[in-house]
């Protein structure tokens, strides 16, 4: 057989290719529509989601747009195309002040209460968002276990607890005398909340350092 005027056994041989080789690669290949599919979708939810999904969540997020793909296979994508999930940074949470003050444990581990609004419980986490850190201050009534009160800010700092805690008064009213228990951040322990505690008629309470 020829090619192009010249003689691919010849050609072959001189090179020393298999003349199976060749026609391998010069015979036509099928194209595989699902792989193409496949790659673009992968490409497409790594910028969607702004480089943050691993090749766990690739795999949950493929399977769920209706492709049977496994763990290894989308790691095996991920790779060829160099696509790196982005790792969070790790969270350091803020100073918000020096303690002013530490309050007894009146609470002593008495998590069971008898009577709606006679303990309280209040503390702080954050929630990642698209813009940013956000802080939710909680109160909890020790008897019901129910959330009574809650309060966003993008800062964790006096008035994100005051805020809470004036909420939970609000709408549940109860008598003076109330222990609100905490630990010792600078949310709970500043002058500013232990003077809003003390206008309210509360008693706080909080563990040791170190005890959540």
């Amino acid at each position: 057989m020829k090619k192009a005027g010249f003689n691919v056994q010849h050609i072959c041989r001189c090179l020393n290719v298999p003349r199976s080789s060749f026609y391998f690669h010069a015979k036509p290949k099928r194209i595989k529509s699902f792989d193409i599919h496949i790659e673009a979708a992968v490409k497409h939810i790594h910028n969607e989601m702004d480089a943050t999904y691993g090749s766990r969540r690739m795999m949950i997020e493929l399977n769920h747009q209706g492709y049977e793909v496994g763990r290894y296979k989308v790691r095996r994508l991920m790779r060829k195309f160099k696509l790196i999930a982005k790792r969070p940074r790790l969270h350091r949470y803020p100073y918000a002040g020096k303690a002013s003050f530490i309050a007894p444990n009146y609470l002593n581990r008495q998590f069971n209460p008898e009577q709606l609004n006679t303990h309280w419980s209040g503390d702080i986490t954050y929630i990642r968002t698209g813009q940013g850190w956000l802080y939710l201050a909680v109160i909890v009534d020790l008897c019901s276990r129910k959330i009574i009160s809650w309060a966003f800010s993008d800062k964790p700092n006096t008035e994100l607890t005051t805020r809470a805690i004036r909420l939970a008064v609000n709408k549940r009213e109860p008598m003076t005398g109330v222990i609100f228990h905490s630990d010792q951040g600078a949310q709970y322990t500043s002058e500013s909340f232990q003077k809003c505690l003390s206008e309210l008629g509360f008693k706080a309470s909080m563990s040791r350092a170190g005890n959540c």
